[in-house]
């Protein structure tokens, strides 16, 4: 794997990250939240919330301490299947382009 490949793995990872989070910080932001913080007694910002599921969704953590709700489930699961897949389809990507 060179350097290039991880680099390009690192922006998508990133780009997926900040577009899913923005997703969840625009719905809270018109009043629909998608996320419950569950430790309520220590209130994040929802910049950080959103962000930081993001991120634990897609490379399936999924700590437990945010949780999503409503129409927020189902963008959760999308979120999580692209967050498997796209390991996969890396690879695959780099291993096809070895063989060239």
């Amino acid at each position: 794997m060179s350097v290039e490949n991880f680099l390009y793995l690192g922006t998508v990872y990133l780009t997926i990250i900040i577009g899913f989070g923005l997703i969840y910080l625009l719905f809270n932001l018109i009043g629909l939240p998608l996320l419950k913080e569950v430790n309520t007694h220590h209130r994040n910002n929802i910049f950080e919330t959103s962000f930081y599921f993001s991120a634990m969704t897609l490379f399936s953590v999924g700590n437990g301490d945010v949780l999503p709700q409503g129409i927020g489930r189902i963008i959760a699961v999308i979120e999580a299947l692209i967050g498997y897949t796209l390991p996969a389809a890396f690879v695959a990507k780099v291993m096809l382009n070895r063989e060239k």
